[in-house]
């Protein structure tokens, strides 16, 4: 025998092989025959692999639905992604955090009432009918309840209920609490300003790049507010203790750059936390500043003059019958305290004489009365960033008992914010700024201004606003080594048709420094009450000018003003340069 191995037999080909290979490569088989052939396996083979692609789109559209629609949702919480905000220091006064909400698919549900009784017995503020229903509905996606805690969320997730997940939304947190609430505003649950900056944001673009898919953290920068936190606790801390001391409805203040037109604080109380959005629905609670109006007193009377001084026709030494009261028909105009004599224009601000005032509108004119109110901004709606902003409320047919009544801020109701715009023109030099709530160089400011009145009546404005300081109504707010300048104004409030002398407003406007005016100061109280330390009055000088007074204590070195003593007094101060001898 042959120590040789037998070669292996080749295994027999299957049928269904040969024909095929004889088809495609055979020598026997036309030409003709084999393309048929190979166009045949072609569209087979084809076919096999659409059947399988069709097959599985098949399988995601009946059982991932719930999956696309998580994934959708999932999107969305990306696409409210907004910029944090921040001071003018780069403090954070809102931003946002993540935060799970939870999330049901009622397709996926296999008990739903188990899963009803589980998720209401660990949230037990959740409506068990109102769960009931979602859950039962046929979306294959339903919200169960926004942003729970991760305490909760672990909770929920060791029942291991099948169709019930989680998503990570950006959820919106202000860290300042109430500080800057009516500055800022608030989201509602989807992450959409409704109020304030944050409204403002959404109409300024940030709600087009959502639906573009662009507003992702990744794509913002912060922006940027004019405001100094420092400033605003300082104020917002003065006026709480003002409103209890004096036992007032409410008290409001504002800092702002004379030059810029910046607002560097503004405080409005009783305000609200934005983090506890309920708290903000609260009638009592409305920014008093933007969307209030009111008659400011004799805190008008600065824009009298200073019509009657712009004119040319009048100077500080110019003379005005205050000897009585002034009879307009049936009206009786009268001095709280009266002198019995002529009044210069000096005499006029310092003593805040309403007779005088309205003798100097009535020279002016109603229409000239009109018009330079009208150039000073303070008879059209104020607009700022803020979306909340109220239209002053002026004579339907203004005559000239209207023009005597407003010449000492009766009769008319302007936003505090307009007002301070107004005043802030009388002591820069002369320009009306746009107040904005974003940081704002002065250059930016000379830009948007315009002129209203000439420099030489500024600057006799800021000599009468520091008068009123050595001598005046506004003794009590002249903090040493700040040269403050000042003017009040207590206005009553009209009750059931009637001006009811026991309710005011009492208001207080400051300059600071008054030679070189950097920034102003409004502060108002709501009904103050008299006290014992007030002797039973609840005028102006008695309530808001201390409190104003507090405040520039406080921020004037925050403001970067360096005190100055032994300064001489405002005539040789701040009229030294001028012409116009006191």
């Amino acid at each position: 025998m042959s120590d040789s191995a037998p070669a292996p037999v080749k295994p027999a080909e299957p049928w269904r092989q040969r024909l095929i290979r004889s088809l495609l490569y055979g020598r026997n088989v036309d030409r003709a025959a084999k393309a048929r052939a190979r166009v045949g396996f072609a569209i087979l083979a084809f076919a096999a692999i659409y059947a399988v692609i069709g097959g599985r789109l098949v399988m995601f559209a009946v059982g991932a639905d719930a999956h696309g629609a998580r994934r959708t949702a999932a999107q969305d919480a990306i696409a409210t992604a907004r910029p944090d905000i921040v001071d003018r220091n780069g403090e954070i006064l809102a931003t946002d955090v993540k935060a799970p909400s939870l999330f049901g698919e009622p397709r996926r549900i296999i008990d739903r009432d188990e899963a009803i009784e589980l998720l209401t017995a660990t949230l037990p503020d959740l409506d068990t009918g109102e769960v009931r229903d979602r859950l039962s509905s046929k979306k294959g996606f339903v919200w169960l309840k926004r942003e729970i805690t991760p305490q909760q969320q672990q909770e929920i997730h060791r029942l291991g209920i099948p169709g019930i997940g989680f998503l990570r939304e950006n959820k919106r947190v202000y860290p300042t609490g109430n500080e800057v609430a009516h500055l800022i505003g608030l989201v509602n649950i989807d992450n959409q300003g409704i109020a304030g900056m944050e409204k403002w944001l959404d109409s300024n673009g940030l709600a087009d790049l959502h639906r573009a898919g662009f507003a992702t953290d990744r794509l913002q920068r912060p922006v940027e507010l004019s405001v100094d936190l420092r400033v605003e606790h300082a104020l917002r801390d003065e006026l709480l203790k003002a409103k209890d001391k004096f036992h007032a409805k409410a008290a409001s203040g504002l800092v702002s750059n004379v030059k810029t037109g910046e607002i560097v604080a503004m405080v409005s109380v009783p305000d609200f936390d934005p983090n506890s959005p309920k708290e903000a629905h609260d009638p009592d609670r409305i920014n008093r500043l933007t969307t209030g109006v009111y008659e400011l007193g004799s805190t008008f009377k600065a824009f009298t003059l200073a019509m009657a001084l712009d004119s040319g026709k009048y100077d500080l030494n110019s003379m005005w019958d205050a000897r009585g009261p002034l009879h307009y028909g049936k009206f009786t105009i009268h001095d709280d305290e009266p002198k019995g004599r002529f009044l210069n224009m000096k005499e006029v601000f310092t003593f805040s004489s309403n007779v005088g005032a309205a003798r100097i509108a009535l020279a002016q004119g109603v229409e000239a009365h009109k018009a330079f109110l009208r150039k000073m901004g303070q008879l059209e709606r104020l607009r700022t960033e803020l979306p909340e902003s109220a239209s002053p409320i002026v004579p339907r047919h203004w005559g000239e008992l209207n023009t005597v009544t407003i010449a000492f801020g009766h009769g008319m109701a302007v936003a505090p914010l307009q007002a301070v715009m107004g005043i802030d023109a009388l002591v820069n030099g002369g320009y009306l700024i746009p107040p904005t709530f974003l940081k704002r160089t002065e250059q930016e400011a000379m830009a948007v201004a315009k002129r209203v009145i000439k420099p030489e009546t500024s600057e006799k404005m800021r000599f009468l606003m520091r008068l009123n300081a050595e001598i005046g109504t506004a003794r009590k707010a002249d903090v040493k080594g700040y040269y403050i300048g000042g003017k009040t104004g207590t206005a009553e409030k009209v009750i059931n048709g009637r001006y009811a002398k026991k309710h005011v407003l009492t208001a207080f406007t400051a300059v600071l420094p008054a030679d070189k005016p950097q920034y102003q100061l409004l502060i108002m109280l709501d009904e103050p009450q008299p006290l014992k330390e007030t002797y039973g009055f609840i005028t102006s000088g008695w309530n808001a000018v201390p409190t104003g007074g507090n405040v520039i204590a406080r921020i004037a070195p925050l403001l970067g003003i360096e005190p100055r003593f032994d300064l001489p007094p405002s005539d040789r101060l701040i009229l030294a340069a001028s012409k116009t001898t006191q």
